[in-house]
């Protein structure tokens, strides 16, 4: 699993995630399932080096040999050269990425992998960013759910903002909302019809949310709020009951309307020491 986070205010959308990887492959039986969870896996990409475009992903961490980091530099490469994926930098729009990324991810890669898997292992992105000439910031979601993705969807119009999470839900539902995932599961053992079930879940959503995310909230304090709850997440994790499947180093990237796609936290594969800043005067 993971946490994956967007977070849309009126400056721009923050990225941010763990680093924790669901490997899913075939046993040398034939048996399908985890191969392996590593911590050090890339889930949040610049679709378009030097652009505001950028995408977050969860769940399955890899489709057959490559993982979804290639992937997703795979297309980047696409966009630039090839005809048929190619995106005109001084007109596109977030929803043709979006669509685009899930021609290539799901209709080119993930349907010919998992095509003979009995159970197919779910798989999702967020698509985000400045259309070119658009004042605010899109979000488009891409769902992969029992081995079928419809078309994108806009999670929400551009002039709203709020705060999006997907992998491992539990802990932020619990302080955000204020109830867990259980709590429908448990009104209906209390005897309660759905109706009532929902009636009880919106009364919740409206009373107990806190309203952390407001629409002139400085973007570096929208970062400070990403990168809170997915420490919180990944602690709950670690002391909940079972694996631990949320952890590694946390990444944060912003978009902004001017300064683009920049890196707030990365991991880096050596010691920055060894990474020296040479000037040349």
């Amino acid at each position: 699993m993971t946490i994956a986070i967007s977070m849309k205010v009126n400056d721009g959308i923050v990225l941010a995630s763990d680093s924790a990887a669901t490997i899913m492959g075939r046993f040398p039986n034939g048996a399908e399932g985890v191969i392996n969870i590593y911590e050090n896996a890339n889930k949040i990409f610049n679709l378009y080096k030097g652009y505001p475009v950028g995408a977050i992903t969860w769940g399955s961490g890899s489709i057959g040999q490559s993982s979804i980091s290639t992937l997703a530099k795979d297309f980047r490469n696409l966009i630039k050269d090839d005809s048929e994926y190619k995106i005109d930098i001084n007109n596109y729009s977030i929803e043709d990425i979006a669509k685009k990324f899930k021609k290539f991810i799901y209709d080119e890669h993930y349907l010919k992998e998992f095509k003979e898997w009995k159970v197919k292992p779910a798989l999702g992105f967020m698509i985000v960013g400045y259309s070119s000439d658009q004042p605010l910031a899109e979000e488009w979601k891409i769902d992969v759910i029992n081995g079928d993705c419809p078309v994108p969807y806009r999670i929400r119009q551009q002039n709203e903002i709020g705060i999006t999470w997907n992998g491992e839900i539990e802990a932020i539902n619990r302080v955000y909302l204020g109830f867990g995932t259980k709590l429908p599961f448990i009104l209906q053992k209390a005897g309660l019809d759905n109706t009532k079930i929902e009636e009880i879940k919106t009364l919740c959503r409206k009373n107990l949310t806190v309203p952390m995310v407001m629409p002139p909230m400085p973007i570096q304090d929208a970062i400070d709020l990403a990168i809170y709850l997915v420490e919180i997440t990944i602690r709950f994790a670690r002391f909940a009951p079972g694996a631990p499947t949320v952890g590694g180093p946390i990444e944060v990237a912003a978009i902004t309307k001017h300064e683009g796609f920049k890196w707030v936290l990365r991991k880096h594969y050596y010691d920055e020491n060894l990474n020296q800043i040479i000037r040349r005067d």
